[in-house]
């Protein structure tokens, strides 16, 4: 998790095993969807996406998901949508260029969804973002 580019040797080296071995079980890992892909982190702001902001959804009606969940899907700027437990539905992590870019977003894309209703908070500063998994002590094998 932490080098997606470690080479098979460094990886092998890392759990003792060899080369081949260390290939064979990322593979399997891979088959078994334990590892679903790499990706390259890219810094938002450098990006010219800077304003990160959290956007509580709130649907009027259970039958409204699936409308909510296709226009979610289509829209670039929304980072993670997370279905969640408590007063609100879903929980959605959006990058923009900025509070315009971001007031165009709810406005134009999310509250144009039938029976949505939004609650945003903006986050001025991030003391850590992780895409590590914890893991247990034992083998995930």
């Amino acid at each position: 998790m932490q080098n997606g580019r470690a080479t098979w040797a460094d990886l092998a080296q890392h759990l003792g095993l060899s080369a081949p071995a260390a290939a064979d079980r990322v593979h399997r890992l891979e088959e078994r969807g334990v590892i679903r892909g790499y990706a390259a982190l890219v810094d938002a702001e450098a990006t010219g996406y800077p304003l990160t902001a959290f956007v509580a959804v709130t649907l009027d009606r259970p039958d409204r998901r699936a409308a909510f969940l296709k226009r979610i899907a289509a829209l670039p700027e929304v980072a993670e949508c997370h279905h969640v437990a408590g007063d609100d539905d879903y929980l959605l992590k959006v990058r923009c260029r900025g509070t315009r870019d971001l007031d165009r977003l709810l406005i134009e894309s999310l509250k144009t969804i039938p029976g949505v209703r939004t609650r945003t908070t903006v986050v001025l500063g991030t003391a850590k973002e992780s895409v590590l998994v914890p893991l247990a002590e034992t083998e995930t094998e």
